[in-house]
């Protein structure tokens, strides 16, 4: 199925908004997803926030879980990315994934293979210059850049109570990860 920009602009997703609440909906290789969001998604979601905003220049800003629609199969609502200012301030509810700068996801019980793997092709291939994963439930983050069309070529494992930092167009990034929730359950890698 081709779909024209506009239509995939125009996202599939919308139809479900507000439908489901506690869930947060994405379409993955043409399938619906819905994630229940604990509290810690959430938590995490806010450190990362918290640690970013005051390093980005003013011509950058934050969406989270806006839809960027990728293809008529995927339709992605990243927990943070960073887009230039300028677009954030349409208050669009879909973006293009060429906007990206800075992607970010909290990975959830039900997202790891979406997080880890699909979404790493996905958004290299499209060449998003930095995918970085959340992992509350390992207790660690993974960095990636050099995005190919096969993937990320450069990645970096963090374990959560170290920084993590991140250099680029958006100059250097840092996120010390001390304070990150871990749940009681992680498997630590």
């Amino acid at each position: 199925m081709t779909i024209s920009e506009s239509d995939r602009l125009h996202s599939q997703l919308s139809r479900f908004e507000d439908m489901f609440p506690g869930y947060r909906t994405e379409i993955v290789e043409g399938n619906i997803m819905m994630s229940p969001v604990k509290p810690y998604h959430q938590e995490t979601i806010w450190e990362i926030r918290d640690a970013l905003k005051p390093q980005l220049s003013r011509d950058w800003a934050f969406i989270s879980d806006v839809v960027v629609p990728f293809d008529g199969d995927n339709e992605y609502c990243p927990d943070m990315a960073v887009i230039p200012k300028a677009e954030q301030a349409k208050n669009l509810s879909a973006y293009p994934p060429e906007l990206i700068r800075l992607v970010m996801e909290v990975v959830s019980p039900s997202s790891v293979r979406h997080d880890y793997e699909v979404k790493d092709e996905a958004y290299a291939r499209r060449g998003i210059p930095h995918y970085v994963i959340f992992d509350p439930y390992r207790g660690q983050c993974r960095v990636h850049w050099n995005p190919g069309p096969e993937g990320y070529r450069g990645r970096d494992t963090v374990p959560y109570g170290k920084t993590v930092t991140i250099d680029g167009e958006l100059g250097r990034l840092v996120v010390d990860t001390t304070d990150f929730p871990i749940d009681p359950n992680a498997r630590r890698s």
